[in-house]
């Protein structure tokens, strides 16, 4: 019985990296200029992680193939350097893991979470609350108003907070709930959370960032193709988590200039 688990054990390995090497689960188009080094990443990662799963089932069905069965004058042998060499022997192994995952990480990261964005990069402030996005863009004055929490007010579409009448800031600002930005241009998203956490994920660009409640959260990117494409939240924030979604609308130059202009008019 024993060596059928064990022979169980390698068959269920093999069978579960069979759809991996085979990429039966296609990842979806890359849309970014960063998406490439994220694809790269996940391909490394998948690898060493699949390797890792691998020799350890075998190991494992090795281990019950040879020791399940002892016979009646078979000798227990310790391992050596007893529990503690085990305990050290695996810190090594994983902590030698993890560093080689983060070694490959750093150029995947770098470029949008360890760098700033350029100063051309396109302002876009995001809020997220239950259960939806709204995004906000600064009008010709280039600069966006202040928010006070007090004045948000979701049944007069004050969904920011703002005070136009005080602030000369926010008398050109533009809210919308549904998110469109020129290709080729880099966007710097300014991102916030109205009440709990939630996230922003779009899978194209390989983008997915988490609102933590109280802090404000900065993201740059590039997409590089024309096309919608849906924003959703990965975070579970409460009963209408699942209809919790936007849309971004990639668009040439001209385009998204003619639909900022449209917006502004219906502010």
């Amino acid at each position: 019985m024993a060596k059928f688990f064990a022979v169980t054990i390698i068959v269920i390995a093999i069978l579960s990296a069979i759809p991996i090497l085979r990429h039966t689960w296609v990842a979806p188009e890359d849309i970014s200029t960063h998406g490439r080094l994220i694809d790269e990443q996940m391909s490394e990662t998948m690898a060493e992680a699949g390797i890792s799963f691998l020799a350890a089932q075998f190991m494992l069905a090795v281990f019950i193939w040879k020791f399940s069965n002892p016979g009646p004058t078979a000798t227990i042998k310790k391992f050596p350097g007893g529990a503690k060499g085990l305990v050290v022997a695996a810190l090594l192994v994983v902590g030698v893991e993890v560093m080689a995952l983060g070694i490959f990480g750093v150029k995947a990261w770098a470029n949008v979470y360890l760098t700033p964005p350029s100063a051309s990069a396109m302002p876009i402030q995001v809020q997220a609350g239950q259960f939806a996005f709204y995004f906000r863009y600064p009008g010709p004055d280039g600069k966006l108003g202040p928010i006070h929490p007090e004045l948000i007010n979701e049944g007069s579409q004050n969904f920011y907070g703002l005070d136009p009448e005080h602030d000369t800031d926010s008398r050109d600002d533009i809210v919308t709930a549904e998110m469109a930005i020129p290709v080729n241009k880099e966007i710097h998203l300014l991102m916030h959370a109205k009440d709990v956490g939630h996230s922003f994920y779009v899978r194209e660009l390989r983008v997915q960032q988490d609102f933590v409640p109280g802090l404000d959260v900065s993201l740059h990117f590039t997409a590089t193709k024309v096309g919608k494409y849906e924003i959703v939240c990965t975070q579970l924030c409460g009963l209408g988590h699942y209809n919790m979604k936007a849309y971004l609308n990639v668009l040439s130059q001209q385009d998204f200039d003619d639909w900022l202009k449209k917006e502004a008019a219906m502010q």
